[in-house]
């Protein structure tokens, strides 16, 4: 672990770059990784990428790749990408123009590689090169959140995409069936949420409490779309904030856990019977700014598991009507 200090020559510079004045072989990729994660601090919280330097601030960087290591790990991800997957990203392609590519990501499917990931969307962007720049990812999903994911065809859109998820420009709607009927059918979800230790050594997400310095404000808005009799919904939610696990910790806490969700489950609630063991939430729109002007609106049609469940239950995705007309992101 280091413990470096602005100097006054770099007061003024952004995060990203002091960061990547010192360190020029760790990718913005792993930065907003590392940031994401709180392991890297200016004196001592949490900061963001596009954060403004002061002289004599403590940056505390953790233990990273050598160069040599950064190299290696390079040449692994560029790796000849097996034909399977090659066929299997380019089928998730559903919209794409001069300047976006939208992907309706399988469940399962990791965005950013981790331990005990081999392959992930990440390391499967040169096949939607098409002979121009490598696509770049400008937000993310949860390994078993399938949907709407976006990439940036260039660095300009990138720019404006991330900027737009930044400043909450954007309007996402993700469908989810949850075990029983939320009551009131139709409301804000307003619960401060923290990050802990889970008794399996991975971070969960909770309610935080009064004295919880480091709680992230996070509101979900949400609305029942259909109900099969009071043993599960099918809810629609629009975060309002980006929270990790926003949705699935939320739906917890008011005592609807999402099915299929076996990070943030009740002991009490039974699986769910016929249904398939898998997390039933899907990233289902996105209406935000164009890079090019105008708004980009996509959505994108329910996965194999989700669509197989809404059969069984005799949901219609073409009964949806928008629960949130007038509601903006």
């Amino acid at each position: 672990m280091q413990h470096l200090q602005v100097q006054p020559d770099q007061a003024g510079m952004r995060l990203d770059r002091w960061f990547r004045s010192l360190f020029p072989h760790i990718s913005h990729v792993q930065l907003e990784k590392l940031l994401r994660k709180g392991q890297i601090r200016v004196d001592g919280g949490r900061a963001k990428s596009s954060l403004r330097l002061q002289a004599w601030q403590m940056i505390r960087v953790p233990p990273l790749a050598t160069p040599d290591q950064a190299k290696n790990k390079l040449k692994q991800e560029k790796r000849a990408v097996p034909p399977h997957l090659q066929e299997m990203i380019l089928k998730t392609v559903i919209y794409e123009d001069a300047d976006v590519i939208a992907l309706n990501k399988p469940s399962g499917l990791a965005v950013q590689g981790g331990s005990k990931t081999d392959w992930h969307v990440d390391a499967l962007l040169d096949v939607l090169a098409n002979k121009g720049e490598r696509p770049r990812l400008v937000h993310r999903l949860d390994r078993d959140t399938s949907g709407v994911l976006l990439l940036a065809k260039h660095r300009k859109a990138a720019s404006t995409l991330t900027k737009a998820f930044a400043d909450r420009e954007t309007r996402k709607i993700y469908w989810a069936l949850v075990h029983g009927v939320p009551r009131p059918e139709q409301g804000d979800i307003k619960l401060k949420l923290v990050k802990r230790a889970a008794g399996d050594g991975n971070e969960r997400v909770r309610p935080a409490e009064d004295h919880d310095i480091d709680a992230m404000r996070a509101i979900t808005r949400f609305s029942v779309v259909g109900r099969a009799g009071q043993v599960f919904s099918w809810v629609a939610f629009m975060p309002i904030t980006g929270r990790t696990h926003q949705i699935r910790a939320h739906a917890l806490a008011i005592g609807h856990p999402l099915v299929g969700d076996n990070k943030y489950a009740l002991p009490e609630i039974e699986a769910g019977g016929e249904l398939p063991n898998k997390l039933h939430l899907h990233a289902r729109m996105i209406d935000m700014p164009h890079p090019s002007g105008g708004r980009l609106t996509v959505a994108a049609d329910l996965q194999a598991h989700m669509a197989e469940s809404w059969g069984l239950l005799g949901f219609e995705s073409g009964d949806y009507e928008d629960p949130f007309p007038d509601e903006e992101g």
